[in-house]
């Protein structure tokens, strides 16, 4: 690959592969030969992420950037510079891209050891800037002078973001590799965009140029799909779409196609929970009864479904720009518990502009109503739920931040930007609600021990208090010590 084209990020954990990654290098035309991609893991060492690259010596140095490894990502170029400066390995040209860098400021740190970003979707405009490169005579100028058009596309946010025509682009899921499809998750998308725009998301500011959820062409999708399916070994497919159900009618053609490759392998195995899962992101208001008859049709084990509540007050929901309906949020919920064996993962953010933690907590109890095991149904067997509890963040570019100042806001300067208190949550009560879902995510969504029935909110409040005194921390805490420090707990109430 020396002097070719090398596509890397830092993924959050190793079980996540970049779908993004395999999807710039499919569009690239005739350079996709001379194109590579290297995936590390945040937690890697960074000399294992520093030599490979240093190794191949590419011409150009893409790195996808997200919330989670700006930090990472700095740290690597700032490492790889030392070594390029020096002399030793000649210096790529280095393309940043992804959502982290799209909204980030000028004088942001990541961009002094960088040549250009790409803002947006990257297929179109990532392979002209290769195809420039690569056929400059090395200037490493070249974002002055053969590429001036492209830098301006890149670098001027009014002029940079572009929509590709999604019936144009080809998909990169043969670049996942038989160890991918074993050991990770298995990221794919039917459709881009949201017809929502919830102010504490970028689909909001993504809303203002085009509101519309763009779709690829479903028969194309299903038989990539089949074929990932055939490969055999997959595990998870998980859905990239961020309202995969807001077209009920295409929804239902996609799950029906899952359906049929799950019954297909249950007919040859009798062992049939452990064929596949596929993840889907759905919103709360949309399940009409057709859809929620495809959904209870998913073996056990099969179907996961994450549900944006985020909260359960209206008033708050409309401040932010977010179309909200509890009790038919609610119902559909209770439906899904009662009805179905899909696995259901809902979440709650708090710190939202005007929550205080008496609504947020009478929100938490209303969600865990519907879905703990007490709350579920006539059946005394429910698959697994997670709460999900959030802290609010204020992503580069998010609409949000105009409620700042009105509500008192503020926030972590450095990733994940999270919100450190506000008018309705001072500080130290923002800390306790981080410490519960710490505990919350270790204790109850992990199956460690049960959270009983609700109200759960204030009670498990006492219990998550009681354990950072106990162990003086929330993390790399024993299982077992753990959970004998919740009965400890759970015994001192009793007498």
């Amino acid at each position: 690959m020396h002097g070719g084209i090398l596509l890397a990020t830092i993924n959050a954990k190793w079980i996540h592969p970049s779908l993004a990654l395999r999807l710039l290098r499919a569009n690239l035309g005739p350079l996709e030969e001379r194109c590579g991609i290297m995936e590390f893991a945040l937690r890697q060492p960074l000399q294992e992420k520093i030599d490979p690259i240093l190794s191949v010596r590419p011409r150009i140095l893409g790195l996808s950037v997200s919330i989670w490894n700006l930090r990472a990502t700095v740290e690597l170029l700032k490492e790889l510079r030392k070594t390029w400066d020096g002399g030793e390995v000649p210096r790529p040209f280095v393309v940043l891209g992804g959502p982290e860098v799209s909204y980030l400021p000028d004088d942001a740190e990541i961009f002094q050891h960088a040549d250009c970003r790409v803002l947006g979707e990257g297929e179109a405009v990532f392979r002209e800037l290769c195809e420039a490169i690569m056929s400059s005579d090395g200037d490493t100028g070249v974002c002055d002078h053969a590429l001036s058009e492209t830098r301006k596309k890149m670098l001027t946010a009014n002029h940079g973001f572009q929509q590709v025509d999604l019936t144009s682009i080809k998909t990169g899921y043969r670049f996942y590799t038989d160890e991918d499809l074993r050991k990770k998750l298995v990221y794919v998308e039917a459709s881009r965009g949201c017809p929502h725009a919830c102010e504490f998301c970028l689909s909001a500011r993504e809303s203002g140029r085009n509101k519309k959820v763009r779709e690829f062409p479903l028969e194309p999708f299903f038989e990539e799909m089949g074929e990932l399916i055939d490969r055999g070994g997959i595990r998870t497919f998980k859905f990239l779409d961020r309202s995969f159900n807001s077209n009920t009618a295409r929804a239902k053609r996609i799950m029906d196609f899952f359906l049929g490759r799950l019954e297909e392998a249950c007919s040859q195995n009798t062992s049939c929970n452990s064929i596949f899962t596929v993840h889907f992101e759905m919103l709360p208001s949309r399940f009409p009864p057709e859809l929620m008859e495809t959904i209870a049709r998913f073996p056990p084990g099969s179907l996961r479904l994450e549900i944006g509540i985020q909260t359960l007050n209206p008033e708050v929901s409309a401040r932010i720009g977010r179309p909200s309906d509890p009790l038919r949020e609610l119902e559909a919920l209770r439906l899904l518990r009662r009805e179905t064996n899909a696995i259901i993962h809902a979440d709650l953010i708090a710190g939202l502009p005007g929550e205080g933690m008496a609504s947020f907590g009478r929100g938490f109890d209303l969600l865990w109503e519907v879905l703990s095991p007490s709350g579920g149904g006539s059946s005394g067997c429910h698959p697994p739920v997670e709460i999900q509890l959030g802290i609010l963040k204020l992503l580069p570019g998010a609409p949000i931040a105009r409620h700042s100042a009105a509500f008192g806001m503020s926030y972590d300067s450095s990733p994940p930007y999270e919100v450190r208190e506000t008018a309705a949550i001072p500080a130290p009560d923002m800390g306790r609600i981080k410490n519960f879902a710490r505990f919350w995510e270790l204790i109850v969504n992990r199956g460690l021990a049960l959270a009983g029935p609700s109200p759960v909110f204030d009670r498990f409040m006492i219990m998550s208090d009681f354990l950072l005194a106990h162990f003086g921390r929330n993390w790399g805490i024993p299982k077992t010590e753990l959970l004998e420090a919740v009965f400890l707990k759970k015994m001192t109430e009793n007498t």
